[in-house]
């Protein structure tokens, strides 16, 4: 006897653990297929941040949509550790954004009064100001941009939170589970097949990262994603350096509970090799050691890789799809996936239940799109 589920969600990364809790919590029948195991790829790779504002440098829908994803992060920290006993290691101390050259600082002195224009917290420091707050921070700065609303959690934690919550209301989670192709009869999607079995389910949400592309045959429309490799480093200090995430150009350094710190993270495009290159590493090291000189001295723990799901536009696909009623996406986010998980989940539960959204999140993140529209 074949089991119906009311949803199948393809992908166990954050995206996709979080629109499974968001349905399982509304009564559904979810289950989750993971080619892999929860938290695998990008998910387990990503530093954490929770930039909402240092990385946006125009308003946008993306802008305000990570704005309000940010704002859900305490809410959704507390739910999660109700539902699944696992902390998602929310750390609320702001970020820096440092200026090494006057070019840089004036960037971002406009950067500053942007962000003001929309009610955001945006404060420049001069380096002695920067160094009161941050002490082992290099006296060669130019400036910074203190930003005190955006934070950072646990990517891995946030992500297998997500997975057991959503499993805590029912839902399922299948690893080590490949989808090899949908089932579609009369142009509407009733299934997934794999390589033991077969699973069905009125809809099916397509939210496996870079690997999303693989279902490109199912659509019309070329989605125009592709992967962006990144390389990133974790040290540990004999004892904390800063207690706050310092970003720079190409380089970021990110002081996690436990005392470790994430250094990261390389940028190349449609490259998914898992190798950890000595230029690459040395790069981010020589960024971080001008920023932090103390860093020198800390231990390195591991190395790793990661691919981030970009698209050209630079804004992420949170759609139906027209061509196969019931199949629907939620991928490309880019480096921001930790950061958009909570209304990214929100967002595509709306969808699917028919409910009313935004249009103009509609419009823009609409696998449709004309791209390079709303950059």
């Amino acid at each position: 006897m074949r089991k119906m589920y009311d949803q199948i969600v393809i992908g166990g990364g954050v995206i996709g653990c979080s629109i499974a809790y968001q349905l399982a919590k509304r009564g559904y029948q979810v289950l989750v297929l993971e080619k892999d195991s929860v938290a695998s790829g990008a998910s387990s790779a990503a530093a954490g941040m929770l930039g909402a504002q240092v990385e946006f440098t125009q308003d946008g829908p993306l802008f305000q949509f990570a704005r309000e994803s940010r704002q859900l992060y305490p809410q959704i920290e507390k739910e999660l550790f109700e539902y699944s006993g696992i902390d998602i290691q929310l750390i609320q101390k702001g970020m820096y954004k440092m200026a090494l050259t006057e070019e840089q600082l004036n960037h971002l002195q406009q950067l500053a009064a942007f962000q003001k224009q929309f009610g955001e917290e945006a404060y420049v420091l001069t380096p002695d100001d920067m160094m009161a707050r941050e002490q082992k921070v290099s006296n060669q700065i130019k400036g910074a941009l203190h930003i005190p609303g955006d934070g950072q959690v646990s990517a891995i934690h946030v992500t297998k939170a997500f997975a057991k919550a959503a499993e805590s209301f029912g839902a399922e989670v299948k690893e080590n589970t490949s989808v090899e192709e949908l089932l579609i009869e009369n142009e509407k999607v009733s299934g997934v097949v794999t390589k033991s079995e077969t699973f069905y389910a009125e809809k099916v949400v397509l939210a496996s990262g870079v690997w999303t592309k693989d279902f490109q045959r199912y659509f019309t429309k070329d989605t125009e994603m592709y992967p962006v490799k990144g390389e990133c480093i974790s040290v540990r200090p004999d004892q904390p350096l800063v207690e706050a995430t310092i970003f720079s150009e190409g380089c970021y350094i990110v002081p996690k509970k436990d005392g470790h710190m994430i250094i990261g993270a390389t940028s190349l495009p449609y490259q998914m090799d898992k190798k950890v290159s000595a230029g690459g590493i040395h790069s981010l090291l020589d960024k971080a050691m001008y920023l932090i000189p103390e860093i020198k001295d800390a231990e390195i723990e591991k190395v790793w890789t990661g691919f981030r799901p970009q698209t050209k536009d630079e804004l992420p696909y949170l759609d139906k799809v027209d061509e196969v009623e019931g199949l629907f996406i939620a991928a490309g986010h880019y480096r921001n996936g930790i950061l958009l998980a909570p209304i990214t989940g929100l967002f595509m539960a709306d969808l699917i239940e028919g409910k009313a959204i935004s249009s103009v999140y509609q419009e823009a993140f609409s696998i449709k799109r004309k791209q390079n529209t709303y950059v």
